[in-house]
């Protein structure tokens, strides 16, 4: 009896049985086949090349670390999506918010909007900002009328930004949502209950517990816009190319296989040091919260 009490209580149910992961691990098995195959063999060819063609030795990375063309765009890189980040937490964070707040049917719009560029091809919807973007294009129609254009928006790493914030978009809002959706709207009342202002309680009390979502989002943001080619291509200059384009160049163009994986080799390596140093940031900042 002792033991059926033991088997049906809730403890019990809520620890995982032993031999089970053993006997389930075997589903795990097509994913970790499909990431080895479409991942890690590719990535694995491509740092080999980077050290063996057109010949052995670290020659590739010499180039690259000594060329001024090379650094720049790998600065440039870095640069364009650290500002398409920006824009898109700028413009994120306060549709997210009112996602938050707005009632159920209004909620559901606005997850539809949001989620609608999911459902549009990339092509169609940079072929779309090349329309807007022209020289005589709507935009700065627009801004003719109110006396702020022409501007040159197409073929400057403006239009860049602008192209690829609105592609990244959806991957900050939908971070950003799911942690404020989490978030007790009654701390804000107990907060302005002791006499803070709204304001006061939003950016003391609601900003910090959101602030999860902010890094989720931005790491997600940023990392992806470091590989775009796309919206880069069509919406920028060749004099501003980003490292996708320079890496596209060399291996399609010149056929220079070891320089196109030298260059996707610093890049993922620049990525894991600054995902590193996010990493030690989180945990101190989760230190410190947990000490006070």
């Amino acid at each position: 009896m002792a033991a059926l009490i033991e088997i049906a209580s809730p403890a019990a149910a809520s620890r995982p049985r032993k031999g089970a992961g053993g006997r389930w691990g075997w589903l795990l098995l097509p994913a970790v086949v499909l990431l080895a195959v479409l991942f890690l063999v590719p990535l694995g060819l491509m740092a080999w090349r980077s050290v063996t063609e057109p010949a052995p030795g670290a020659g590739n990375y010499s180039w690259f670390f000594t060329s001024d063309v090379a650094l720049a765009t790998l600065v440039r890189t870095l640069a364009v999506g650290a500002v398409v980040t920006l824009v898109t937490l700028l413009l994120s964070y306060p549709y997210a918010y009112l996602m938050t707040v707005a009632g159920v049917r209004a909620r559901i719009w606005l997850t539809l909007l949001v989620l609608l560029p999911f459902w549009t091809s990339l092509m169609v919807r940079t072929f779309a900002w090349v329309v807007l973007l022209q020289d005589n294009g709507v935009v700065n129609q627009l801004l003719g009328t109110v006396g702020l254009g022409p501007l040159q928006l197409i073929r400057t790493p403006t239009g860049v930004v602008i192209g690829m914030s609105q592609v990244l978009m959806p991957f900050m809002v939908l971070p950003l949502y799911a942690v404020m959706s989490g978030i007790d709207r009654r701390l804000l009342d107990a907060a302005q209950g002791m006499g803070a202002r709204p304001a006061v309680a939003f950016w003391r009390v609601f900003v910090p517990l959101s602030l999860p979502g902010v890094g989720a989002g931005a790491l997600t943001v940023f990392i992806t816009s470091l590989g775009f080619y796309v919206t880069p291509a069509l919406l920028g200059s060749p004099d501003q190319a980003l490292i996708s384009q320079q890496i596209f160049t060399q291996v399609n163009g010149l056929l220079a296989w070891g320089r196109g994986g030298a260059m996707g080799v610093v890049l993922l390596a620049v990525t894991l040091v600054l995902l590193g140093l996010v990493g030690v940031v989180l945990r101190i900042t989760r230190t410190r919260g947990g000490a006070r």
